[in-house]
């Protein structure tokens, strides 16, 4: 038994602006993905998997019994493949912001979810939200909180475009071009970040005024920016508001950043080769990147491998 594949994804923009109602635009990322496998020679990592598994199959029937109307899975099912071996063999690396427990909980609500919205019917925007908040209630388990955006964009492999916390819709992108200079890229801080601890300290840091007030007046009015201009293929708008956000990241979002890369950051803002961002929570895992110009970027950061995930 191999289940269907479930791919990464990448919050081009909106990483804690979400929380507080900024856009968002998440796309999938097909160079990473997982699926859902039965162990016939255990390794020690799929061993790993699998009781984290017997894990997450018990929180979802606490779950399903304190929610029974949000969703029924077929337990007796998952506890049997559990018993059997089953695991999730992936090669979306963990604490990276790409995504990789959202493909889990994608691929288990595919498998064991009752009665499930699929990909194939009308989807509508109540069929989104009740998917969005039954995986962010699953995710919960690995996150502590969850938005259900992550296990959302890898079950549709679509993108998706976040108005407000409850409008989501999918959405086209421009279209890319292999010949273009522009493009995003994916800058690998060599570190693995924890989620939770990163919430934690933006969520203390709603607490103070001031910060609450930078986030309404600059990092949600940039974020908002940055995915308008996106969307429309206005390449001169988003690199503007791009390098606006990347600053108030910077000022605001020190501990987000990993030490050694503050002045990489504070570089590419100054030289206009680039500018970086956060991908998912930060303090570790990637780093977003953005220019207008591959080669100038390349050269500006020749100490690093830079992965291009979408060129303009």
């Amino acid at each position: 038994m191999k289940g269907p594949l479930f791919y990464s994804k990448i919050l081009l923009f909106g990483e804690y602006g979400i929380i507080k109602d900024s856009k968002g635009l998440s796309i999938p990322y097909n160079f990473y993905k997982g699926a859902l496998k039965m162990g016939d020679s255990p390794t020690e990592e799929t061993q790993k998997s699998n009781e984290s598994l017997r894990n997450f199959a018990a929180y979802l029937e606490d779950m399903q019994e304190s929610k029974p109307e949000l969703v029924v899975f077929n337990l007796q099912d998952m506890h049997s493949d559990i018993a059997d071996g089953l695991y999730f063999d992936s090669s979306i690396p963990q604490g990276y912001g790409v995504g990789s427990s959202g493909a889990l909980v994608a691929a288990i609500y595919d498998r064991y979810a009752q009665d499930k919205i699929t990909v194939l019917e009308n989807l509508t925007r109540e069929k989104l939200l009740q998917l969005k908040t039954v995986f962010a209630e699953m995710e919960s388990f690995f996150h502590g909180t969850s938005s259900g955006l992550d296990p959302l964009n890898s079950y549709l492999s679509l993108p998706i475009l976040i108005n407000s916390k409850d409008n989501v819709e999918p959405t086209g992108l421009p279209s890319q071009s292999t010949q273009g200079k522009g493009a995003v890229f994916l800058l690998d801080s060599g570190i693995v970040g924890e989620t939770a601890p990163m919430i934690t300290i933006f969520m203390e840091s709603l607490k103070d005024q001031g910060f609450r007030k930078m986030l309404k007046n600059q990092f949600v009015k940039y974020t908002d920016a940055c995915v308008e201009s996106f969307l429309h293929g206005d390449m001169k708008a988003l690199f503007s508001n791009t390098k606006k956000l990347s600053k108030t990241v910077l000022n605001n979002f020190k501990p987000m950043i990993p030490e050694q890369f503050h002045q990489i950051w504070a570089q590419g803002i100054e030289s206009n080769d680039y500018y970086l961002k956060l991908c998912g929570s930060g303090g570790g895992g990637y780093i977003l990147g953005f220019t207008e110009d591959l080669e100038k970027a390349k050269a500006s950061l020749k100490d690093y491998e830079l992965e291009v995930v979408y060129q303009f």
